[in-house]
């Protein structure tokens, strides 16, 4: 299974920590082909060149077999990510930190294509893409 992950860089401070976790946790079940992305530090992924990035990713995007992203921190990347695989019939995991006084966007929130996942701790977030990804065949 190829995996498409998402999340927030240059829209909010990236939670690199957390990122890491859930790529290494969702290595179990397949390659995750942002990893390259995630894996270079915060500045020099912002000092790549912005459409080597769109084509680099509108690429990876166009292999994956599923797509998560995690939305906590807003950006409109990654709302632009979502938007793609749902026109392309990928399968979408959204993970949201519950934060007091803040909810995800209403467009996501209402949207059957994606299973949205309010999580507290963060063992839950890691159930939900073991879950998540197992429902979809992965090993």
């Amino acid at each position: 299974m190829r995996i498409y992950f998402a999340g927030s860089i240059r829209g909010g401070e990236p939670d690199g920590d957390w990122f890491r976790q859930l790529i290494h946790h969702m290595e179990g079940f397949g390659e995750v082909l942002t990893r390259q992305a995630f894996g270079l530090p915060w500045e020099d992924e912002m000092d790549v060149d912005e459409g080597e990035i769109y084509r680099r990713d509108m690429r990876w995007l166009s292999q994956a077999d599923a797509l998560v992203a995690e939305i906590t921190a807003p950006s409109l990347g990654v709302g632009y990510e979502v938007a793609k695989a749902e026109q392309r019939g990928i399968p979408v995991l959204l993970l949201y930190k519950k934060t007091p006084g803040k909810k995800p966007s209403a467009m996501l929130m209402g949207n059957p294509h994606f299973k949205l996942v309010e999580y507290t701790e963060k063992e839950e977030a890691l159930g939900a893409v073991e879950a998540f990804l197992s429902a979809l065949g992965a090993s």
